[in-house]
């Protein structure tokens, strides 16, 4: 009885509008609990995990036998390289941006020219790879294809647990994303430490891109799993953002008697179910009845509701991603011939997904949380290696499939889960939707500040979490 009146108490605090609006989702509830009802024998009907499969990838035919030798790795440069580096800077084109636009129509040109500037004249890439290479490198063949790889161990400490973990990137990132956070997960005082395993995917930077069409993400979560088998790991814990939270995903839906447990700062789920549809109509009226928290609420809907800040603003921001789904080789031809369109194409990213605020600033506000020697790094390493185009092909591989035909999508995650939603992630994934996926949360943290580049952006924030995380999973 004590909730009955505080629900009618909420529904009289409405505006004659929202109770309107409330009608009309009441409405849908007839109909939507046959739907949950379905929903549910449906999830009952779910596979636990995905087949791993098999597959080559290297040039020609697949040999009857493959070298499973690690070698070692470090990156290199000539002085041929960086002379042609700064000859196609120097006979770059500039367009004037238009007047009092900041980052709203792409990259401002104005402040392009200072970027530009400070990689001519201050930048040093030799010095840049010498950071490069404080890490240990690798390469190994893995389907016919040479992967690249950082493995940091920790410095013994006696009575310190010593835990494996593999750190995927995405696009357009690179392994360096995690230079900032690897001191912070191999070199802790903690009880706790980690043997950290960073692969490049392939297509990505250092390692070798594909010869042949459908490179998805379950392949790259196939080789990685080979990839730690080879360096002789059973179990281990995974983390990941942006494509690598999906290539992490898989892995544990391939292979979760391998994963202990698996950390992620990008949440998807499928947006398409009634579960999601009520919670969108009613949420940010009676939260409490869908799951959400205040929050949740703030996120979701800010000031401008739903629609605006969740389905226009990703149309807006989701260019890239069509024309990388259907001609990537199109578009890619010309970044990859030119550095300084390469270096706009990127760091707008970098600009706008680290806050979507960063737009209306003529500088895109790279440097409020990025130098621009660390932003270059990453730029240098898709330019010393042509691997642009390669990993744009990936979001078609990715795509040319129907989304519902993948089996991926109507497989649940069951390995333990922990989830750090930043507030200005692209999008915001609250744990009630969050649990038709991940049946296994964990820890889900609302964390403190913090965009899409988690790893490269807050890398305290995220070690400290994911370090939570590793502990309530091994009961510490």
């Amino acid at each position: 009885m004590q909730k009955i009146e505080v629900l009618r108490q909420a529904l009289s605090s409405l505006d004659p509008t929202q109770q309107q609006q409330l009608l009309v989702a009441g409405s849908a509830v007839a109909v939507g609990g046959l739907l949950t009802c379905y929903y549910w024998v449906y999830q009952g009907t779910k596979t636990k995990r995905i087949p791993i499969g098999d597959g080559w990838w290297g040039a020609g035919e697949k040999p009857q036998s493959e070298d499973e030798k690690v070698f070692p790795f470090q990156v290199q440069t000539s002085d041929e390289e960086i002379q042609d580096l700064y000859d196609r800077i120097d006979r770059t084109r500039y367009t004037e941006p238009l007047e009092d636009t900041g980052f709203q129509y792409g990259f401002n040109s104005t402040y392009l020219k200072k970027v530009v500037s400070h990689w001519r004249h201050q930048f040093n890439w030799k010095k840049q790879i010498a950071i490069l290479n404080k890490y240990p490198q690798f390469k190994t063949n893995i389907e016919g294809l040479d992967v690249h790889f950082i493995h940091v161990r920790p410095p013994h400490r006696e009575g310190q647990r010593v835990l494996p973990l593999m750190l995927v990137h995405g696009w357009p990132g690179s392994v360096y994303e995690f230079y900032r956070i690897l001191p912070l997960l191999t070199n802790s005082l903690d009880s706790l430490a980690f043997e950290v395993i960073c692969p490049s995917i392939p297509g990505y930077g250092f390692s070798e891109a594909p010869h042949k069409q459908g490179f998805d993400t379950l392949a790259a979560a196939r080789v990685f799993h080979k990839l730690m088998e080879r360096l002789g790991f059973s179990d281990y814990y995974l983390q990941g953002g942006d494509w690598g939270a999906i290539i992490t995903t898989n892995m544990a839906q391939m292979k979760p008697e391998c994963v202990k447990g698996l950390h992620l700062n990008m949440l998807t789920n499928n947006m398409r179910g009634f579960g999601v549809l009520f919670s969108i109509l009613i949420g940010r009226y009676l939260p409490w009845l869908v799951g959400f928290t205040r929050e949740d609420v703030r996120r979701l809907f800010g000031s401008v509701g739903f629609m605006e800040k969740n389905i226009y603003e990703i149309i807006r921001e989701t260019g890239y991603l069509h024309i990388q789904g259907t001609k990537p080789d199109s578009a890619g031809c010309g970044v990859n011939d030119s550095p300084v369109g390469l270096a706009a194409y990127i760091l707008e990213k970098f600009s706008t997904w680290t806050d979507f605020n960063n737009r209306d600033l003529e500088d895109g506000g790279l440097e409020r949380k990025f130098t621009l020697d660390d932003l270059l790094t990453n730029i240098m390493i898709y330019w010393t290696t042509g691997s642009i185009v390669s990993s744009m092909r990936f979001y078609k591989e990715n795509l040319k499939t129907n989304i519902d035909n993948r089996l991926d999508n109507h497989t649940g995650v069951y390995v333990p889960t922990g989830l750090a939603a930043f507030p200005n992630e692209v999008r915001h994934v609250p744990q009630s939707w969050a649990r038709d996926r991940f049946r296994n949360i964990y820890s889900y943290s609302y964390m403190p500040r913090g965009g899409h580049f988690a790893a490269f952006e807050e890398p305290q924030l995220l070690a400290d979490d994911l370090l939570q995380f590793v502990k309530k999973v091994e009961k510490l």
